[in-house]
């Protein structure tokens, strides 16, 4: 979804730091209205995408060095031997310093460059526990990136690999108390949102290089305070990437992923600013093409709320006799990173029901 963060990078940089995070490094999710702009220190500009952009595979699963933010980002809802639910989420993000054309290799490591900084973040939810870890990494030293082909993605031992063919991955990733080692098997092509890939986010035509996938098979073992479980499942795969950051209003965003009991998907999200909201999605019929969701196609009401956080939605599609309402487990979900959100696995239920995911920002301070 729309991951749009502004990173605070100084003290990380002057650091050269990686590892968990603690109370420096990354100060959190900022405003910014800059259309793309260009580094003083060279001629080079950040490109910022825009509607007739195209996506291109398998090069859009790496890194995009000329634009200013990026991130690869799973969730899944998955269950044990015994049927038990376990929610998982794995995001690693890219924050450029200054742009780089892709043709252009990389900055030697050892002149210690400050051209991109990384942050990832791992999750695990069940029986109403959430554990969570953050990690973060100066760019170009080795120990964090991304590469298309072969398709990787690291910091430090958080890892995910592919195959040859880039339809089975590999994923590992451990925090305190809790880690898993997943296999994913990918069963379907990707999905481009928005406009051929080009996803808007606001009335104003900004908006970001977005595409998902929706058809992932996840087998493998996740422990938890020594507890080793089996688990299997589906998981949902987004990759997105900008040179704009939120708009200066914009409060935060709402985004949920589906997957329903009929095979049928549904990926629906709003920005919040100081005028009301934006919203947008992409509804994925079992036996049919995506289509695109305009503002004025779908409808996104707060049921409920729990300590502040909307915990209970409803989500309707006219169109498409589609009126769900979406609930978290009990518990709190609450990513308690250096920028706080709210990340859970959902229960479907209304006219359809199923299992998914939702991320809502800017509600903890």
């Amino acid at each position: 979804m729309t991951r749009y963060l502004g990173f605070a990078l100084v003290l990380l940089l002057l650091a050269g730091c990686s590892g968990d995070a603690g109370d420096e490094g990354f100060a959190g999710l900022t405003g910014l209205e800059n259309n793309g702009g260009t580094n003083n220190k060279a001629d080079t500009p950040y490109l910022q995408p825009g509607p007739g952009d195209q996506l291109t595979f398998p090069a859009d699963f790496g890194p995009h060095p000329q634009h200013r933010i990026e991130w690869w980002y799973l969730t899944a809802n998955l269950e044990t031997a015994a049927g038990e639910p376990v929610g998982l989420q794995w995001t690693q993000f890219r924050q450029a310093l200054q742009p780089r054309a892709a043709a252009e290799p990389a900055p030697a490591a050892t002149d210690w460059p400050l051209q991109a900084a990384w942050m990832a973040h791992g999750a695990v939810s069940w029986k109403g526990q959430h554990y969570f870890a953050e990690k973060l990494a100066r760019g170009d030293m080795g120990n964090a990136g991304a590469t298309a082909v072969p398709f990787k993605v690291w910091l430090d031992n958080w890892r995910l690999t592919s195959n040859a063919d880039n339809n089975r991955w590999q994923l590992q990733a451990a925090g305190e108390g809790w880690s898993y080692d997943l296999t994913l098997n990918i069963e379907g092509p990707p999905v481009a949102h928005g406009e051929g890939g080009f996803s808007a986010k606001s009335a104003n035509g900004e908006g970001s290089m977005y595409f998902s996938l929706v058809d992932i098979a996840i087998s493998g073992e996740v422990t938890l305070d020594g507890e080793v479980l089996a688990v299997s499942g589906k998981g949902w795969f987004d990759r997105e990437w900008s040179s704009q950051l939120l708009k200066t209003g914009q409060k935060g965003w709402d985004w949920f992923a589906l997957h329903l009991d009929n095979g049928d998907k549904l990926m629906a999200f709003r920005l919040r600013d100081d005028s009301g909201t934006f919203q947008s999605g992409t509804w994925l019929p079992a036996e049919d093409d995506p289509v695109r969701l305009g503002p004025e196609d779908l409808s996104l009401q707060e049921l409920e709320r729990r300590e502040g956080v909307p915990v209970r939605w409803q989500l309707r599609i006219s169109d498409y006799q589609v009126d769900l309402e979406l609930s978290a487990p009990s518990g709190d979900y609450l990513n308690r990173g250096l920028y706080p959100y709210w990340e859970s696995p959902v229960s479907v239920s209304g006219s359809h029901q199923g299992e998914g995911y939702m991320e809502l920002t800017g509600y903890a301070d």
